[in-house]
């Protein structure tokens, strides 16, 4: 997919703010905090064809609002991910601006995820 340019630079400013993770790093994070939450952002459709196996979905529309409902422990271990880890650097920067001290994008995201084989439901 082609970004516009004023996307491709949100995203740029936001992953000035954010710390990413790799798709190869993330098995180890999971088995080491079994608490860590790996949050699907993207919308709803994308989620419903498929995500990643032990996801939970929050989608980047309602992000903002339903975040601390859903998570109230500001200090929990969030990993999300979107399809390409464009939206995800987003979400991460407006949860660590809500008071998240530990959120993580997932670099690649979803298409990473594919391409490491990594478990999927529908």
């Amino acid at each position: 997919m082609k970004h516009s340019a004023g996307f491709l630079a949100l995203v740029e400013d936001a992953k000035s703010r954010i710390t990413e993770i790799s798709v190869e790093d993330l098995p180890t994070r999971l088995m080491e905090n079994p608490e860590t939450i790996l949050l699907d952002v993207r919308e709803e459709s994308e989620w419903t064809k498929a995500h990643a196996k032990e996801a939970q979905y929050l989608g980047k529309g309602v992000l903002e609002r339903d975040l601390e409902t859903r998570f109230p422990d500001k200090t929990a271990e969030i990993i999300m991910y979107c399809g390409g880890g464009y939206r995800s650097a987003l979400t991460c920067d407006a949860a660590q601006k809500m008071g998240y001290t530990n959120v993580k994008s997932l670099a690649k995201g979803y298409q990473g995820l594919v391409v490491a084989d990594w478990p999927m439901e529908s």
